[in-house]
């Protein structure tokens, strides 16, 4: 068996850290929530606004360089390793995942009912508009950015994913390891905050199927199944484990969504989609600074976009990462394109399908609109009024724990390209290390939203993740500097080559 490295300082000053917060989790679940709270209220209030700021920045920052001469920089030598389809359901699959379910019939709804506003449109369309706000091209921006830092490094550079060798003058020093180990850190908190989110949908769809409640055994069980699973298949590589399950995990989710959009109305369905992205691409600038009619309550700001910015940010290390390191051999304007068009019209469409299927049945008195503000069984109440619909929520459940076995088994590939610093594929220690942590950390973070104050997991997500991602957000900011200088060096150098 081959150990860690002793000199790899980062790596194990993260385990150590990593490990004895997942200790303090699972034994002071009620402290732990109260330290998180306050810290939580102190970074909204003062950092808040720089999160929206910086969330349109990098949507334009990301068009430029796309647009830009430097878009046709090509990420390796090489052919691109897979093909578009695989490509494209590999990204998804790992950038969104168990969310589109958690909240494809909640949020719409949710924004529907309480607009915060006055609103012109018709509230349906400002619902829809909202989520895909929330849901779109500022997410995706986040994990452009990083997919960029890091293939950038891997491909053009020929160096490894720490992201501070992207800040000229850094090695070796004191700052390196500090950046490189609050990348880690955010990123496992990012993932576990969306596996333990994942655990509690799934229980909520089997209590709902089962019309019990099967308590804390269920979270612990299927915690143990998602990660064995993520680790087997981390362990078989990206071909052979992730590339296979992604692949099954988008045909389940577009046969889910097919289903819904048959037993709906199409042409609204439509129609509401046009509708509400013109709305979007019309609103998103004072939408994304919040200013004007969109000028929202420092409380929902802090209920429901700081905390997707601050959740993008969590994930945008290990997903930018990962989108990295399948797309070698694309150009840099292929890749800012790709994650920034393919998946949001994906999401777009996924909710709108959803949202207005929950809308017609609300006003044809099927249900009630309160029906569906539970985040954890929305989805499911909209299914079973279908035909066929309990097996639609059996199919439900099994796309969640599809989804969250790859989003896990990523996580677990690309923390461990962290520790096996000189691989791009890391050894199967290095990732059974990391998928044994990341399950330590999950049933941690669950018991937190089970044994705390907090109302249930999801609160004690959006505080986490809130806190563990402000670093990262100033760090982004750094980064983009160092990234432009370093980038634009590289395309003069090559220019002048060939003109020689």
């Amino acid at each position: 068996m081959k150990a860690l490295n002793p000199k790899n300082q980062l790596i194990l000053a993260s385990l150590v850290i990593l490990g004895f917060i997942g200790v303090l989790f699972l034994i002071f679940p009620k402290n732990s929530f109260e330290v998180i709270n306050t810290v939580s209220t102190r970074v909204r209030t003062f950092f808040g606004k720089l999160y929206l700021v910086l969330g349109l920045f990098i949507v334009v920052y990301l068009l430029v360089i796309g647009f830009s001469p430097l878009g046709k920089i090509k990420l390796g030598s090489s052919s691109p390793e897979y093909s578009t389809p695989s490509w494209l359901a590999m990204m998804y699959s790992t950038g969104m995942g168990a969310g589109i379910i958690l909240r494809a019939v909640q949020e719409p709804i949710f924004m529907m009912k309480h607009p915060n506003l006055q609103i012109s449109r018709p509230s349906e369309i400002h619902g829809l508009e909202m989520t895909f706000y929330h849901w779109g091209f500022t997410a995706w921006g986040f994990y452009g950015l990083f997919a960029l830092f890091i293939a950038y490094l891997l491909f053009v550079k020929k160096k490894n994913i720490q992201l501070s060798q992207i800040i000229p003058k850094l090695s070796n020093s004191f700052s390196t390891k500090l950046i490189d180990l609050l990348v880690i850190l955010t990123t496992v908190f990012g993932v576990v905050s969306a596996v333990a989110l994942g655990i509690r949908q799934v229980e909520g769809g089997i209590n709902f199927i089962t019309e019990s409640t099967l308590g804390v055994y269920l979270s612990i069980i299927l915690c143990v199944l998602i990660f064995s699973f993520a680790i087997f298949s981390s362990i078989k590589g990206l071909s052979n484990g992730i590339r296979r399950l992604s692949n099954v995990n988008i045909i389940l989710t577009l046969l889910l969504l097919a289903y819904v959009m048959f037993n709906s109305d199409i042409s609204l369905i439509l129609s509401n989609l046009w509708q509400s992205v013109l709305a979007l691409l019309q609103d998103f600038i004072p939408l994304s600074l919040a200013i004007g009619e969109f000028n929202f309550s420092e409380q929902f700001l802090s209920d429901w976009t700081y905390y997707y910015w601050a959740f993008w940010l969590a994930w945008a290390p290990f997903t930018g990462i990962f989108i990295a390191r399948i797309s070698k051999g694309r150009s840099i304007r292929q890749l800012i394109l790709g994650v920034l068009i393919v998946p949001s019209l994906g999401s777009f469409l996924w909710f709108t399908s959803f949202g207005t299927s929950a809308i017609e049945l609300i006003n044809a008195d099927v249900v009630s609109s309160f029906a569906f503000d539970n985040v954890f069984t929305s989805t499911f109440v909209l299914l079973e009024q279908f035909p066929l619909g309990f097996y639609a929520v059996i199919l439900a459940i099994l796309l969640l724990l599809g989804f969250l076995i790859t989003s896990a088994d990523s996580a677990i590939f690309v923390l461990g390209m962290f520790s096996d610093l000189t691989k791009i594929n890391p050894s199967t220690f290095h990732k059974s290390t990391w998928g044994i942590l990341l399950f330590l950390i999950s049933l941690g973070f669950l018991m937190i939203g089970r044994f705390s104050e907090a109302e249930d997991v999801l609160e004690a997500v959006q505080k986490l993740l809130i806190v563990s991602s402000l670093a990262l957000a100033l760090l982004s900011i750094v980064f983009i500097i160092g990234f432009t200088f370093g980038l634009n060096s590289h395309y003069k150098s090559k220019k002048d080559q060939i003109q020689m």
